[in-house]
């Protein structure tokens, strides 16, 4: 199950017929809508499992921005993190197909990036690692647990990846830029050949221009550039306007060199959307899904029926997969409604073709 943008922070102009309904308020019933999950019938959509249960859920996947920047009027991440803990880490209920608890993957968004290294505009405190530290310490499990003190952005970055089912899975601070994609070469050493790897990280694969490093100057965080250098590689172009071309291309060509690399999962921009991303030229075919969020949704913040998050569906010996959109809150004045599905596609997880170069 994937979802993401929490932005514990904020505050929803509408929910459930109450007005000014703050994150914590709306990701404790999006929680609790997941914890029905379970007992909910899939659609008889031609997809994987059509017409079962749910059943288990092996693991949820939050996409970042767990706290939303804490700018003016807006609480701290220490926080937000709180909340996040209370709703999800103690509020989720799910099991695992071995019985156990459902593993729950997280990792970094913009948001709680500009919390740990500051922002062009403001921020109250300036500096607040605490989500950065505290997915770093749950995901990569340290010896020395890192505390706001500590931890160094530069340095310590979340990437981790775990083998289930057949299936490799890897976990990126942001997006893949060149620190993450010398991690990832390494760590596909170590995966047997044809296994699927399948991506989760905040960004989408055409990234934000004003999320790179500032290339003016002394290349810091400025209310003149606005670059927010949350990702190590140098921006390209010389402002925010410009296009993110070259970083993109450089991706373009790590995922040629892997095609064992066959699907993407991001949030940052929210709707729920599936797309193939063919890179800069055409020359590939990534399986791309962008999840909605809970507060910041393109469609769903205005419409709070369109609120949604994903249910993903392995099959690893048939290499298929299943998404499907689920609508969590598609009747707001019936608190008691079920989840509804909207759409979903089935993917193969076999390695990627090029299309052409």
């Amino acid at each position: 199950m994937f979802t993401s943008d929490a932005h514990y922070g904020l505050y929803r102009t509408e929910f459930r017929g109450e007005h000014n309904v703050s994150a914590h308020q709306v990701n404790a019933a999006l929680v609790a809508k997941i914890n029905s999950l379970p007992a909910v019938d899939l659609p008889k959509d031609g997809g994987l499992r059509g017409g079962e249960s749910v059943g288990a859920i092996d693991f949820v996947v939050e996409g970042g921005d767990i706290a939303n920047r804490q700018e003016k009027g807006i609480q701290s991440a220490s926080a937000s993190w709180a909340q996040f803990q209370t709703d999800y880490l103690d509020g989720l209920r799910l099991k695992g197909s071995n019985g156990r608890d459902a593993q729950v993957f997280l990792v970094p968004g913009n948001h709680d990036v500009s919390n740990a290294i500051g922002y062009h505009q403001a921020l109250t405190p300036s500096i607040d690692a605490t989500s950065l530290v505290e997915i770093y310490n749950r995901m990569l499990q340290p010896a020395t647990q890192k505390t706001r003190a500590t931890y160094s952005y530069s340095r310590d970055k979340v990437y981790y990846s775990r083998n289930l089912a057949g299936v490799h899975f890897v976990f990126l601070t942001l997006w893949p830029d060149s620190q993450a994609r010398a991690w990832l070469e390494r760590d596909l050493r170590s995966v047997p050949a044809q296994t699927p790897v399948i991506l989760f990280t905040h960004d989408q694969p055409d990234i934000e221009t004003k999320h790179l490093t500032n290339p003016n100057g002394s290349h810091d965080i400025n209310g003149i550039d606005q670059f927010e250098n949350m990702v190590g590689d140098r921006a390209s172009v010389k402002t925010i306007a410009g296009a993110s071309t070259k970083e993109q291309q450089q991706l373009t060509r790590f995922l040629k060199k892997h095609p064992v690399i066959v699907a993407y999962f991001h949030g940052n921009s929210n709707w729920n959307q599936f797309y193939e991303w063919t890179g800069t030229d055409g020359s590939i075919a990534l399986h791309t899904f962008r999840v909605d969020s809970p507060m910041k949704g393109r469609f769903s913040a205005s419409d709070e029926s369109k609120l949604s998050f994903q249910l993903v569906t392995i099959d690893s010996k048939s290499r298929l997969m299943t998404v499907r959109e689920c609508l969590w809150n598609s009747s707001p004045k019936n608190l008691d409604a079920p989840i509804t599905f909207g759409g979903s596609t089935t993917v193969s997880l076999a390695p990627r073709n090029v299309l052409r170069k």
